[in-house]
């Protein structure tokens, strides 16, 4: 029997202007609802079995509203939530949204924060200390530039089970290698940290990009972290003002066709069912 194929990296949303505005200019594609019956086409076309649903917006309504979406649909096999960490209170957030199992881990957006050492706060580290009580796990969404610090981050939690998202967005634009490949290799050194292979298309040149312009960055981060703490993720819909769905399967599946056929089923579900606990 195949093994299923995941999803790592998705989200949903009811688009406004208002609740979302890092939509700028030039994502016209997707300034428009997103919902469950689109991403089963999506699913469809790239023939995944399973997803991991991850916020977008920090709310608490999302994250119910995600986990409420996710409760009835076995294919929804966990969501990354948003809760306050900085919250004196948000051990009382994290007991009473832990108590769905669909609830796998949160995420703070740490890359637009105005303070590239926000995630060295005190109280912010005081609220990710309590994530390993609830069975949750961090994702970590920072630019290549925020590495540095994460490392620093980690190592405060080296009971927790972390997950970079975005392969910690490279200047592959720019076509830029260093630092990041170097911060990257240093910070898989860490076994609690596993990595996302997505959102590359965003961080390339939208409409020109080429397979070409990707491929250093997936064999370092293949070399940094190995198919067994790397897994495959879209990151759909954003990954639509560069890229569909269907194509970025594909990118993933010829740039990563020097794995073994056991490598494979770790990048496109293993990792993730391990990283996750699906």
């Amino acid at each position: 029997m195949p093994s299923e194929r995941i999803d790592a990296h998705h989200h949903l949303w009811k688009y406004s202007k208002e609740e979302y505005p890092w939509m700028l200019e030039g994502m016209e594609a997707i300034r428009r609802d997103f919902l469950v019956a689109d991403l089963k086409q999506a699913m469809a076309a790239g023939r995944i079995d399973g997803v991991v649903t991850v916020q977008a917006r920090q709310s608490l309504l999302e994250t119910e509203w995600l986990l409420n979406l996710a409760r009835h649909r076995p294919f929804m096999r966990g969501v990354v939530g948003w809760v306050p960490l900085t919250h004196a209170a948000v051990g009382s957030q994290l007991e009473r949204f832990s108590a769905n199992p669909k609830l796998k881990a949160v995420r703070h957006v740490l890359h637009d924060e105005p303070d590239d050492s926000y995630m060295l706060r005190a109280d912010f580290n005081r609220g990710v200390a309590l994530l390993k009580k609830f069975g949750l796990r961090y994702d970590i969404l920072i630019f290549e530039r925020h590495l540095p610090q994460t490392l620093e981050f980690v190592d405060r939690h080296p009971q927790l089970t972390f997950i970079v998202d975005h392969i910690a967005k490279p200047k592959i634009k720019a076509h830029v290698l260093s630092p990041w490949r170097e911060n990257l290799r240093e910070l898989a050194r860490r076994e609690n940290v596993y990595c996302k292979l997505s959102g590359m298309v965003t961080e390339a040149a939208w409409r020109t990009w080429t397979e070409n312009d990707l491929r250093p960055y997936v064999d370092a981060v293949l070399e940094c972290f190995g198919p067994k703490r790397l897994m495959f993720g879209s990151d759909w819909p954003v990954a639509l003002v560069a890229c569909s769905y269907k194509k970025w399967v594909e990118v993933a599946e010829r740039a990563t066709t020097s794995l073994s056929p056991s490598e494979k089923e770790s990048l496109f579900g293993g990792t993730a069912k391990q990283a996750y606990g699906l």
